[in-house]
């Protein structure tokens, strides 16, 4: 939720030049204008694409639950029927509990066709169609910005062509703030309430300790029990449903794949689980040669913070870069080394 809500606040306007004269410095600012202005459309594009992405998901997941309940409701009916068939001695009567059987499937089958189906599709096609035309948006300004980028360096030499098109260019990265504040959000987020929920399982000893949080599209959550060195899977009135015992300690987390989270180890590993019906599975491993005290993924890219440093890794764990480093004491973040460094070494990375 922090690299969510820091990655809105990086799209927030940026000043603009006065004005586009044949001086080359104007030219410069006007480059750089217009090149912040495509940065931020283009992740704009790419927010909304992992949106509608994150949608469909959910939406097949759910449609996957519906047919799993249909499914038992159809077998228990079918064996509600044989047992009276068994039981009956008459040749009618099992003709009878028969047609009963086929007919009771066949209303259960069309009404889950045309209302429970028909119904989701209709509310994911409604949720995506506003998710397409920023999208959409997106795409076009990104392509006429895009040209007058390329075509403003070609004609320098020609004043009056120079002047029309950096007025134009500029009216482009006009509109193009206008449609992001328009629709991009930089409200503060408030709390309505809270609930308390039991996490704890039965066969454990140790007090629950959760030290990591993440939301699976399809509405469950999955969290990391620091003291019992477990990761929860609980359903959408979190209950636990699902665990997997990682025998060394979870310090954060983050979403690689609607399926698929990294999470972060007392141990310098990352430890990559997917989810599949209430499942949960180790993957793979990035074993690394510092602490990994929180992480995050932002355009296929692994941000990790060892505490004092911020280190940029490519999700097959090959070390980009050290972002950030700073050894004065333990945790040398803003406020906290795990979090808060990740999502403002993001958005100065960004621009």
């Amino acid at each position: 939720m922090w690299v969510c809500f820091f990655f809105r606040r990086c799209l927030q306007v940026h000043p603009l030049p006065q004005a586009a004269t044949g001086k080359s410095t104007d030219f410069k600012n006007l480059s750089v204008s217009t090149e912040n202005a495509l940065s931020q459309l283009k992740h704009f594009q790419a927010y909304q694409e992992d949106r509608m992405k994150s949608l469909k998901v959910s939406y097949k997941e759910h449609e996957r639950l519906i047919v799993d309940g249909l499914r038992l409701e159809i077998m228990s009916f079918l064996l509600r029927c044989e047992t009276r068939t068994v039981h009956s001695q008459h040749k009618h009567m099992q003709n009878t509990v028969i047609n009963m059987r086929r007919e009771k499937i066949k209303y259960l089958l069309a009404d889950f066709e045309k209302s429970t189906i028909k119904e989701k599709k209709d509310e994911l096609n409604l949720k995506q169609a506003s998710l397409k035309v920023w999208r959409n948006s997106c795409i076009r300004l990104h392509y006429e910005l895009f040209h007058l980028h390329v075509a403003i360096p070609k004609i320098l030499g020609k004043p009056e062509l120079s002047f029309i098109a950096s007025k134009k260019c500029l009216e482009n990265i006009q509109q193009s703030d206008i449609f992001k504040k328009e629709n991009i959000s930089n409200k503060v987020f408030t709390v309505n309430g809270k609930s308390v929920h039991n996490v704890k399982m039965p066969s454990e000893s140790n007090t629950c300790h959760i030290t990591a949080v993440c939301a699976l599209p399809n509405g469950q959550v999955l969290v990391g029990d620091y003291d019992n060195t477990k990761v929860k899977l609980l359903d959408q009135q979190y209950r636990v449903v699902g665990h997997l015992d990682v025998r060394v300690r979870p310090q954060d987390m983050c979403l690689i794949t609607p399926t698929e989270v990294a999470v972060a180890m007392s141990n310098k590993e990352v430890q990559f689980i997917t989810v599949s019906q209430s499942q949960l599975a180790k993957g793979r491993k990035l074993k690394l040669q510092h602490e990994c005290t929180g992480i995050a993924l932002n355009q296929d890219d692994l941000y990790i913070c060892s505490g004092t440093a911020l280190y940029k890794f490519t999700l097959s764990g090959e070390l980009v870069c050290r972002l950030y480093e700073n050894s004065s004491a333990d945790f040398t973040g803003k406020n906290h080394g795990g979090f808060i460094l990740i999502t403002c070494v993001i958005c100065t990375e960004i621009f």
